[in-house]
C-alpha cells in the first residue's frame, strides 16, 4: 500500500508533552549559560542524543549545505565540532569560515540557533579531542576518505576493521586532517515552544560592548 505522504505529515503532531515555561526577564546576560542549563535539562527530560546539532555551511558558490555532527564542547571559545579538513564540510568552511548551528529538543519544545565566523583549534588540541573519545570515533577517524566516492560496502567494511585494529593497537594513533572547529558566535537565540503558539524567542547579539538581547515575534 503506498503512502500518502500528505495526508502522513497531516496526521503528526508536535510536543505532545507539558512544556516547561521560559521567562526571557529571568535570563543570564551571556548566551553560553543559558545554553548549558537548557542542554542539563534537556538530558534530563530524556532527550534522545542532546548534543547532536544541524551545522549549516555554504560551499564556494555560497549554496547551503547540512547535516547533524555531535557538539564536542562549549566555552568562551566558541561551540566546537570535528570533522576531517578536507570532508565536504571541511572544504566549505576553508573557503567559506562561516556556520550556523541548530538544536531541536522536542522534549521541551525548544531550539537554539548558533551562528558566526568559524576558527580551527591547534592541531595538537584537535588530536588531544580525538584521543579523549572513544575508540571508534578514533577508528572512524583512521578510515578517512570522508565525502570521496565510495567503490562498494565491501571496501568500507575492509578499511574500517582495518582501522579499527590499529585504533586498538595504537590508541595514540595520528589523524592528521582531523581537526576541531569552532563557531564563535555573533547571534544565539533560544525558542521556547508554547501549546498556544505564544513561542518565546530570545535572540543575543554581540556588539562591542558584550552581549545585547531583544525578543522576536515567533
Amino acid at each position: 500500500m503506498e503512502t500518502d505522504l500528505h495526508e502522513l505529515l497531516r496526521s503528526l503532531r508536535v510536543w505532545d508533552t507539558e512544556l516547561p515555561v521560559f521567562d526571557p526577564a529571568e535570563a543570564p546576560d551571556e548566551p553560553l549559560p543559558l545554553f548549558a542549563r537548557w542542554l542539563a535539562e534537556a538530558v534530563a527530560a530524556g532527550q534522545a542524543e542532546p548534543h547532536t546539532m544541524s551545522l549549516a555551511t555554504s560551499d564556494e558558490d555560497g549554496l547551503p549545505d547540512v547535516r547533524t555532527v555531535m557538539l564536542h564542547g562549549a566555552d568562551a571559545n566558541g561551540w566546537s565540532f570535528a570533522t576531517h579538513a578536507t570532508s565536504r564540510k571541511g572544504r566549505h568552511l576553508a573557503t567559506r569560515p562561516y556556520a550556523a548551528l541548530g538544536f531541536y529538543w522536542p522534549a521541551q519544545g525548544r531550539q537554539v540557533r548558533v551562528r558566526g565566523p568559524v576558527t580551527l583549534a591547534p592541531p595538537e588540541e584537535s588530536q588531544a579531542d580525538l584521543h579523549a573519545r572513544s575508540t571508534g570515533a578514533l577508528a572512524a577517524a583512521l578510515v578517512g576518505h570522508q565525502s570521496e566516492v565510495l567503490d562498494s560496502v565491501g571496501e568500507l567494511a575492509r578499511t574500517s576493521e582495518s582501522a579499527w585494529a590499529r585504533a586498538q593497537r595504537e590508541p595514540d594513533a595520528q589523524a592528521p586532517s582531523w581537526t576541531l572547529y569552532r563557531v564563535q558566535p555573533d547571534e544565539v537565540e533560544f525558542f521556547q515552544g508554547d501549546a498556544q503558539r505564544r513561542h518565546v524567542r530570545l535572540d543575543y547579539l554581540r556588539t562591542d560592548g558584550g552581549w545585547a538581547r531583544q525578543l522576536l515575534w515567533p
